[in-house]
């Protein structure tokens, strides 16, 4: 056998630039997710996969009058006949059109595990049963009567409706949520009752407005339930298709004899309720509120439930506001009202979507009123021939007796009688039991009654009023059969979550210590009373700040070397041990690692009258009133000082009206002078200059002279100390150079650390190997020309204890204006002025 030769054809290439190519195949691509996959057509508001399966079902006579029958066989048959895509995306698309929790009128019931609230996942195809629900008839009531167009499968095999004749406004009653390419819907379920109200007003009042439809159609109605917020945002979401608004659960709180309780009986839409559960245990876990004894979920076949059980004395209403904005029980909603209209997507509002619907219900009842009167004309024309044929059958049976066949049969009767070809055919199957007398009469009968219902047809055709009363009494008939009472509650205005978490705080009184290297911890008295006469637990090298009682509902103000203070309440300081180490300011704000803390101070009302007083080793010195250090977030550290570059702040001490500074230099000259002189600013201020010293001497610290009969000590680094009377130090000015307050050591000279107002049983504490602590009276009061003491004897490696300073709540005197801060053009202007007069007296 000779070979055939294959004909080589040559192949022509015609060259494209990539760009070209990537941008032809992305825009069919497009194209095709966005009419054929994702976003839902706003006439019978199905995507084409669930278009697909519930036109399969119906095909298959899987309705709602039979039996269920296996999940995978409608999957297959759709997948075999219609969506030729993976089982698992008709699977799940089957899955959520049975899901009451998701859509407002399931269109599939389902027999088996189909998922629930938590998110768990269906059972497998193969385990469940399904049928198409019976309010899914009225989406494919009439498909048979050419009421909608049908287009090729994807193999050209059979048919399948390109949309559905949908009764009911299915968009606006399910809701759609899809993702396509440049394109995204998310349009939320509403109630049947209302959105068939809404339509039918819109029908009989063409023309009437927004207003008058949200009378009748409110806003969502969530299967879910829930309470609705924001008058404002739905109003721009019905109108423009866009808008917010706030979904939150329906709670109760139940008082009991020794707890009380909060009960969720209902969540916000598409919000999965494990995490809700897992969200409140996680603050109950982690202490974010005080009082949550457990959170419990409760839900059962009677319905959902989440119960917190709360100590009697917190305040459940505080606690359920923070559930509401710390966890899902609160969530926003935005409006994205997409859909498909004439092929295309467009964005609508309420009115858009129900004229849409109303449009396309308009031609179904069209298309099925002439496909009934074509229906009725045809029998009317055939029961014309019965009749005429009944009067005169005796020559009709002669003729076909004598007739070949069939055909010849129909063919004799057409010239003989002037039957046509339709009325024949009826003639010569008409049964011999028809030829009765009643039998006439039934098809007299039948006539006029098709007569009157042609009649009734062609008006629905001819007159638009007709129309639009046939499509109103269909809907209110649907209305009748399936609509339910509203669940989703709808408020005008969105309720503000104020939450005063302090007033969540149990207060009570406990220890509070800080380090330099910003290691802080609150210790309970219990245990600090069982250690009491005991060092705390420092880190190897770290030195104590110092250590306070205060109230939890206190707040603690830690000033660091770098010009910076954190906002810190007592109640987020981590609890531990008196001698643990504590934990370190890292876990609360952000400081660095080689910033640190020179001073604490704690505040327990920041209305008073009172000012911090932070100085720098620069010799600046500034004073900001208490009131301005509250900060509403305390992440990270903030200014508290304006410092120059290779400067460092020494200390923060509190100051009250009219109260007197001491400021002291390494060298030991000191100045005394009222703290009325120094500007009161900001925190990022930088301040005037403190006092005057020489380029060999530097500024060692300041502080405040209460108004007691104080002394003041004075400290060396190397420990040496004494006591100075307070009326042997002289009044100053700022900006002078001051006095010695000892006698000066050529062979072994000093250097000035600290400088405190003592009374004579103030405890000074030491900390080298060991604690060691002494009265103030233990100290020598000395002379300002005499030379320093050494009560106690201090190993290398010691340091001071500060101690912590608590604010004092002072009234504002009438008539002072100290308090009244100055803005920066001025303080500027203060601190040139008072530089030019320390240039001057130098």
């Amino acid at each position: 056998m000779a070979k055939k030769k294959i004909e080589q054809k040559e192949m022509i290439t015609l060259p494209m630039p990539l760009e070209e190519i990537m941008g032809d195949r992305f825009g069919r691509y497009s194209k095709y997710i966005i009419q054929e996959r994702a976003l839902p057509d706003a006439r019978d508001g199905l995507k084409p996969v669930q278009r697909r399966i519930l036109y399969a079902m119906y095909s298959d006579g899987n309705v709602f009058e039979r039996q269920h029958r296996k999940s995978a066989k409608t999957v297959g048959l759709v997948i075999g006949n219609f969506h030729p895509h993976g089982d698992s995306s008709v699977y799940d698309a089957m899955v959520r059109l049975s899901q009451s929790w998701k859509v407002r009128c399931p269109l599939v019931d389902m027999h088996g595990n189909n998922g629930s609230i938590d998110d768990d996942p269906a059972a497998a195809m193969r385990y469940t049963e399904a049928r198409l629900a019976k309010i899914t008839n009225t989406l494919l009531t009439d498909i048979d009567k050419e009421t909608v167009e049908f287009a090729p499968n994807f193999d050209d095999t059979t048919e399948e409706p390109t949309v559905l004749p949908a009764s009911i406004p299915t968009l606006l009653v399910n809701g759609a949520t899809g993702i396509a390419s440049g394109y995204a819907t998310n349009i939320p379920p509403c109630n049947l009752g209302e959105t068939l109200d809404a339509t039918i007003y819109r029908i009989q009042y063409p023309n009437c407005t927004l207003e008058e439809i949200m009378e009748r159609l409110p806003g969502p109605d969530f299967p879910t339930g829930g309470i609705v917020q924001g008058r404002t945002g739905l109003e721009e979401a019905f109108r423009t298709g866009k808008g917010r608004i706030v979904i939150r659960g329906k709670a109760s709180i139940e008082e009991g004899k020794t707890i009380n309780q909060i009960v969720i009986t209902e969540i916000p839409y598409e919000v999965i309720k494990t995490n809700i559960v897992k969200k409140m245990d996680d603050i109950r876990i982690s202490k974010d509120i005080d009082g949550i004894l457990d959170v419990r979920d409760e839900t059962d076949r009677t319905g959902l439930k989440i119960v917190v059980d709360l100590k009697k004395d917190i305040d459940a209403n505080l606690v359920l506001n923070y559930f509401y904005k710390n966890t899902d029980l609160q969530v926003y909603y935005s409006y994205n009202m997409v859909a498909i209209v004439d092929k295309r997507p467009m964005q609508l509002g309420v009115l858009e979507l129900l004229d849409a619907f109303i449009k396309f219900r308009e031609e179904v009842v069209i298309r099925r009123s002439r496909f009934d009167l074509n229906k009725m004309e045809a029998r009317c024309h055939i029961l014309e021939g019965l009749m005429k044929a009944v009067s005169i059958m005796d020559e009709i049976i002669d003729i076909i007796r004598k007739s070949k066949d069939k055909g010849d049969s129909k063919k004799r009767l057409c010239e003989a009688f002037g039957f046509t070809d339709t009325q024949a055919e009826a003639i010569v199957n008409l049964r011999l039991y028809r030829l009765s007398s009643t039998d006439i009469l039934s098809l007299r009968e039948e006539f006029a009654q098709l007569v009157n219902e042609m009649e009734m047809t062609k008006t629905i055709l001819e007159n638009k009023n007709v129309l639009k009363s046939t499509i109103v009494k269909e809907l209110k008939e649907i209305r009748k059969d399936f609509a339910d009472e509203r669940r989703t509650i709808i408020q005008d205005e969105v309720e503000e979550i104020v939450i005063d978490k302090t007033s969540m705080i149990q207060n009570e009184r406990v220890m509070i210590t800080a380090s330099r290297d910003g290691y802080v911890k609150r210790v309970s008295l219990r245990s600090y009373g069982a250690s009491e006469g005991t060092a705390t637990g420092l880190k190897d090298g770290d030195e104590l700040i110092g250590a306070i009682e205060c109230d939890t509902l206190d707040t603690a103000l830690l000033f660091t070397s770098k010009g910076n203070y954190g906002f810190l309440p007592v109640y987020q300081i981590d609890e531990g041990k008196w001698k643990d180490v504590g934990s370190h300011l890292n876990n609360i704000m952000k400081i660095d690692a080689d910033d640190k803390i020179i001073n604490a101070i704690v505040v327990k009302n920041f209305d008073s009258y009172a000012w911090v007083m932070t100085i720098s080793a620069s010799g600046n010195i500034k004073k900001t009133p208490i009131n301005q250090w509250v900060v509403q977030r305390n992440n990270k550290v903030m200014p508290a000082m304006k410092l120059k570059s290779h400067d460092e702040m020494l200390k923060a001490f509190l100051c009250y009206a009219h109260q007197e500074i001491i400021c002291l230099s390494k060298a030991g000259f000191i100045t005394r002078y009222s703290s009325d002189i120094i500007p009161s600013t900001n925190t990022k201020s930088q301040g005037v200059k403190a006092m005057n010293f020489g380029k060999e001497d530097g500024f060692a610290t300041a502080c405040v002279l209460p108004d007691d009969n104080h002394s003041l000590m004075v400290l060396t680094e190397k420990g040496s100390m004494k006591r100075l009377r307070i009326n042997d130090i002289l009044e100053t000015s700022r900006t002078v150079k001051g006095e010695m307050i000892c006698k000066k050591m050529k062979t072994n000279p000093f250097v000035m650390t600290y400088a405190k107002a003592v009374v004579p049983y103030d405890n000074c504490v030491f900390i080298d190997a060991e604690m060691q602590s002494l009265q103030a009276k233990d100290i020598p009061l000395m002379a300002k020309d005499a030379t320093f003491s050494n009560p106690l004897v201090l190993q290398k490696g010691w340091h001071y204890v500060k101690e912590i300073e608590e604010c004092r709540i002072m009234d504002k005197p009438e008539g002072d204006d100290l308090m009244l801060d100055q803005s920066d053009d001025v303080e500027e202007k203060v601190h040139e002025d008072f530089e030019m007069i320390d240039l001057f007296e130098e």
